[in-house]
C-alpha cells in the first residue's frame, strides 16, 4: 500500500529534529522542536482546485521548507508523514 495524494496535496516525510545545538548542548527528547523541513514523498496530480487552475511544481525527492502549523500528521505503515497543499510550502531547498 502506498499514499496517494489528491488535487494540490503533497505528502511529506519530516526530516529528524537535531539533538544537539551549534554549541554542542545536547537536547533533551522533549526539549526538541519539530523541523519544518521534510522531503516530498508524494505529489498529486493538481489540476482544478476551488475554481483556480494548480500546477504542481514540487516533486517526489525534494527538499522543502513548510509552514509550521500546516497540513495534516498521519501515520501509516509506522511511519509519520505530513499531508499538506502545494501552498504550505515555502520553499525548495537546493543542493
Amino acid at each position: 500500500m502506498k499514499l496517494v495524494p489528491l488535487a494540490d496535496r503533497v505528502v511529506l516525510k519530516q526530516k529528524e529534529a537535531e539533538t544537539k545545538t551549534s554549541a554542542g548542548i545536547i537536547i533533551a527528547g522533549a526539549e526538541k522542536e519539530k523541523p519544518q523541513q521534510a522531503e516530498v514523498i508524494a505529489v498529486g496530480p493538481g489540476g482544478l482546485v476551488d475554481g483556480k487552475e494548480v500546477k504542481m511544481t514540487v516533486k517526489p525527492g525534494d527538499t522543502v521548507i513548510y509552514s509550521k502549523y500546516a497540513g495534516t500528521e498521519v501515520k501509516f505503515d509506522d511511519q509519520e508523514y505530513v499531508i499538506c497543499r502545494q501552498s504550505d510550502i515555502l520553499a525548495i531547498v537546493e543542493n
